[in-house]
């Protein structure tokens, strides 16, 4: 099974986008000058799952990014939340791999070093089997 984390992030993509609208656009690199708030699919870790018989697996830890200047941190948590709740054990339509499972798996929330900015991470953990 080659690599499935290319056809994760293109359905996180989409399933993001419907969720958060016009006014969060979803990023895969962000232009410099980019307007507040905005979300970043972010790294991955894709790992062997191994399974019976001839079935093969891959597990991908995805990091999703938050980024906000609103004053405080209500913003971001409201944002985290839309995204768990687009995301977290739900079916979406991956080309190529079956999703069997798509589980939300951590929080946090930072204020940046220049003392105006809010960046949430949280994380999801996917397994994926060969079709």
């Amino acid at each position: 099974m080659s690599a499935a984390s290319w056809p994760l992030q293109k359905a996180l993509f989409a399933a993001l986008t419907a969720a958060l609208g016009d006014a969060v656009p979803v990023l895969d690199d962000v232009p410099q000058g980019q307007a507040f708030p905005y979300v970043v699919i972010g790294e991955d870790t894709v790992t062997d799952w191994p399974m019976l018989g001839d079935d093969e697996a891959e597990e991908i830890d995805t990091v999703i990014h938050v980024w906000s200047r609103y004053a405080g941190k209500c913003e971001v948590k409201e944002l985290m939340g839309t995204i768990k709740a687009a995301l977290h054990q739900q079916p979406l339509p991956v080309d190529g791999p079956q999703l069997v499972t798509l589980r939300f798996a951590f929080e946090a929330v930072f204020l940046e070093p220049d003392g105006l900015t809010r960046h949430g991470v949280i994380r999801f953990r996917a397994l994926l089997q060969s079709a």
